[in-house]
């Protein structure tokens, strides 16, 4: 399901930063050339390249592959023509941002995504706007999503889904501490990167942290997500980003997501009611974890370091890195044996000894 982000409009309170994108209306200047239509007698293949050059820096980039769509913009694969490096940048157009209130969700999303620094999270660059639209320059992760994989695999093995969620964690542990809430986790925002590191991205819906009496209560998010707080009309906390996280943690490794129905209604009352079945299949931990993540009220949840110290983590095995073909297949994972590792261990201090006797 896509977000979504219930809100009124309301009046734009401009911020002084200095860029046109602070504006509301669009600063006069030289028009920028637009690139040619594309040709569709043409093959992919054959079309040239657009060229997008930033206004103030004169620096060029070819755009590439269209990467993936949703909300108010595209998401394309873009390289710097002086230094060769490739982004994925997210292209809004003007015309889909030309209402004030439209256009300040995209500064407040640039806002908090230039504070981020973090290994776990995906790396905003830099931004401009030209005549046509808004340009926003990401770390570019190649091997696409979670979504991705899990709509591939349909379910991931326990030792894969920790190795994702630790990763996960981390991430959030970063935005949490920078007062800082993402509102939208799910399959689709979590990015992998060439090495088959995780990186959680798109901030479109995140926000600042609040006290209780004064957070927004719109509903905001991706519906089979939604926490019951946020439902009831409460406000996001980092206990709704922690909620979100288990029903990630349910969907991959049973397949859907826990309250997911044919029906939009159907699905938000067993939500508030916390209605969801446990597979057999799943461990005890898994379940255990689960049910310590899914609890109705945001207080009794398991905090993001409880989880961290929980059995499902500390008495279960984690892959230091998945091979690139796990996007696809089950990978052949091979758990260190207690027993193995511990002659292994013997082995190589008696024929060390050995070795340093006959040098001598």
């Amino acid at each position: 399901m896509e977000s979504a982000c219930y809100i009124q409009s309301h009046p734009y309170q401009c911020n002084a930063l200095g860029a046109d994108l602070y504006r509301t209306t669009h600063q006069t200047g030289p028009a920028v050339p637009r690139s040619p239509k594309p040709d569709p007698r043409r093959s992919p293949q054959q079309q040239p390249c657009k060229l997008i050059t930033d206004p103030l820096s004169g620096k060029a980039y070819t755009k590439g592959r269209l990467m993936g769509k949703g909300g108010f913009a595209r998401c394309y694969e873009m390289t710097e023509v002086s230094t060769n490096k490739t982004y994925a940048v997210k292209v809004i157009p003007h015309s889909r941002v030309a209402k004030p209130h439209q256009r300040e969700k995209i500064v407040n999303e640039i806002d908090l995504h230039r504070e981020l620094h973090h290994k776990h999270v995906v790396k905003f660059s830099h931004h401009f706007e030209d005549s046509e639209n808004i340009y926003i320059f990401l770390e570019l992760c190649s091997r696409k999503s979670l979504a991705h994989i899990w709509k591939a695999r349909h379910t991931l093995l326990e030792p894969e889904v920790r190795y994702f969620l630790k990763q996960i964690i981390s991430g959030l542990k970063h935005l949490h501490l920078k007062g800082i809430l993402h509102r939208d986790l799910k399959l689709g925002n979590f990015f992998i990167n060439e090495s088959m590191e995780l990186k959680v991205g798109d901030f479109g819906l995140a926000a600042r942290l609040e006290p209780p009496e004064q957070r927004k209560k719109t509903i905001c998010g991706t519906p089979n997500y939604l926490a019951p707080e946020v439902l009831y009309r409460q406000g996001h906390g980092p206990e709704s980003d922690i909620w979100s996280l288990g029903c990630v943690m349910y969907t991959l490794l049973c397949g859907t997501p826990p309250f997911e129905t044919s029906d939009l209604k159907e699905t938000y009352r067993c939500i508030k009611q916390v209605k969801y079945t446990l597979p057999a299949c799943l461990s005890s931990a898994a379940k255990n974890l689960l049910m310590g993540i899914l609890k109705r009220t945001p207080g009794e949840r398991l905090t993001l370091d409880q989880i961290l110290e929980h059995e499902f983590f500390t008495k279960g095995y984690t892959p230091d890195k998945l091979p690139p073909s796990s996007c696809v297949m089950v990978p052949d994972l091979h758990p260190p044996n207690p027993a193995k590792s511990l002659f292994t261990k013997v082995a190589k201090s008696l024929f060390g000894k050995n070795k340093s006797k006959k040098k001598k």
